[in-house]
């Protein structure tokens, strides 16, 4: 079956093309839809993002089609082509993905730069399956609307703002874990993004988030959030590179800042119940 141009990206393309049909023939009924989230469904992709997508089943997978994928993804992560190696998502068991009861287990997820699936809840977040939701670009399947139940705008908020605190406290408890350029930049960004995204009330992406924070916080982070933007380029090297030790110290500076702006702007969600 031949997917309408999910990108203007004729190699992308040709990689989505290639992961659809194959999966469609190793999952065969359990095969429910393929579709982009992401930057490449909210907007703002460059020739520096990677390719997020989300894969949604009727059942469980199992250990024979989880077999069958991890071939897959390896034949495809060795193509010749530089998109190949950018892709990241997940397998979601379609109730799963209906019901945000059901965020935070794990799924199959194939991370970004890798060849082959691990179990790990990185995708099964309610801010994700609003984006499916509501700007999911479909590769094959039915419209991402039936797959997914209306998510409120305080659910979506809670997380965020959860997700902030949450990991704010693993950065700051161990800095040195995120200490090189790729992380430093990802952080900045990051949480450039979920402030925007819990002041809307609605998933956004990084570079939006980096030009409102821009515009709406203290001038004094304007450097930082321009550096770390033209610092996306890259990531495999970056990873390995230590961060410029005072884009550092002003990124462990800017999440703090930024964690105790939301709090302070939202003071019903302060209390850990409210947060879990």
């Amino acid at each position: 079956m031949t997917i309408p141009a999910p990108t203007p990206y004729q190699e992308l393309n040709q990689v989505l093309q290639d992961l659809v049909d194959s999966v469609q023939a190793a999952l065969a009924g359990n095969f429910v839809g393929a579709y982009l989230q992401g930057s490449f469904a909210v907007g703002d992709f460059d020739l520096n993002s990677d390719c997020d997508f989300i894969i949604v089943t009727n059942e469980e997978l199992s250990d024979t089609e989880v077999a069958a994928l991890q071939a897959i993804h390896g034949r495809i992560f060795d193509l010749n082509i530089e998109w190949a190696k950018h892709l990241e998502g997940s397998y979601f068991p379609r109730h799963i993905l209906l019901d945000i009861a059901h965020s935070g287990e794990k799924l199959w997820y194939l991370d970004h730069g890798s060849r082959s699936l691990i179990q790990d809840p990185h995708c099964n977040t309610i801010v994700v399956c609003r984006v499916v939701r509501d700007y999911g670009v479909t590769l094959a399947g039915p419209p991402p609307t039936t797959l997914v139940n209306p998510i409120p705008v305080a659910t979506l908020r809670r997380e965020i703002l959860s997700t902030m605190v949450d990991w704010g406290q693993e950065i700051l408890t161990d800095p040195d874990h995120y200490n090189n350029r790729f992380y430093q930049a990802f952080i900045v960004l990051s949480y450039c993004r979920m402030l925007h995204d819990l002041t809307r009330g609605c998933p956004g992406s990084k570079r939006a988030g980096a030009e409102w924070a821009k515009a709406n916080l203290d001038p004094i982070w304007a450097g930082l959030i321009d550096r770390t933007w033209a610092g996306r380029p890259n990531p495999a090297v970056s990873v390995r590179q230590r961060a410029d030790p005072e884009d550092f110290k002003s990124t462990l500076k800017f999440v703090q800042y930024v964690t105790e702006l939301a709090l302070a702007s939202y003071p019903h969600l302060r209390h850990t119940s409210d947060l879990a």
